[in-house]
C-alpha cells in the first residue's frame, strides 16, 4: 500500500492550474510578482504578492488575507520571486520556469495541435504584455515584426530578447 503526501512539495511546477490561476488573479489586483512560503502545510501554500513598490500582501492556500505571524516569508522558508508572465506560462504548462522575475522561454513543443496552439497563445500573451509595459521605449514599427518576434521565442529565446533582436536588426 503506498501513501502519498497531500502536502505541497516545494516545486513551482507541481502547482495545481486552478490554484495558480487564482493566484493570478490575486496578482492582477494586487502586484506583479509573487513567492510561495515553504513552510505551510496543505497542498497548496501561503503566498506573498508583491507589489512594484514592494509591498507585500499574504494570502492563505485558499486565497484569503493572511496575517503572517513568524519567519514564513523569509531566508529558506520562502521560494523564489515569480513574475506574472512565469505564473501564465505555468498555467499554460510551459517550462522551464526561471527564479528572479526573469521572462520565461516558451520551450516545450510536443508536435501535437493543441501544445502548439497553446504555445502561440502563450507567446502572445509574453509579447503583449512586453508591448504594453515598454509601449514608450519601442520604436513605432515593432508591431510589423510580430511574427518574427514570435518565431524567436519559439526558438527559445525570452520575450526581451526578442524584441531587442528584432530592434537591434530593423531600428
Amino acid at each position: 500500500m503506498t501513501t502519498r503526501s497531500k502536502r505541497w512539495n516545494g516545486k513551482f511546477e507541481n502547482l495545481p492550474t486552478e490554484f495558480l490561476k487564482a493566484v493570478l488573479a490575486r496578482m492582477g489586483d494586487y502586484g506583479d510578482r509573487v513567492q510561495f512560503s515553504l513552510v505551510t502545510g496543505g497542498p497548496e501554500p501561503a503566498y506573498q504578492v508583491i507589489n512594484a513598490d514592494e509591498k507585500k500582501i499574504a494570502f492563505d492556500g485558499s486565497h484569503h488575507l493572511l496575517r503572517v505571524e513568524g519567519d514564513e516569508f523569509s531566508g529558506t522558508n520562502v521560494s523564489a520571486v515569480f513574475s506574472t508572465e512565469q505564473v501564465k506560462a505555468a498555467i499554460a504548462g510551459m517550462a522551464p520556469v526561471t527564479a528572479g522575475g526573469k521572462a520565461t522561454k516558451a520551450v516545450r513543443s510536443t508536435g501535437t495541435r493543441a501544445s502548439a496552439a497553446r504555445l502561440e497563445e502563450q507567446c502572445a500573451a509574453q509579447r503583449y504584455e512586453y508591448f504594453r509595459n515598454h509601449r514608450q521605449s519601442l520604436p513605432a514599427g515593432i508591431a510589423g515584426h510580430t511574427e518574427e518576434i514570435t518565431t524567436l521565442m519559439k526558438q527559445g529565446k525570452s520575450v526581451e530578447e526578442a524584441f531587442d533582436e528584432v530592434v537591434r536588426k530593423y531600428f
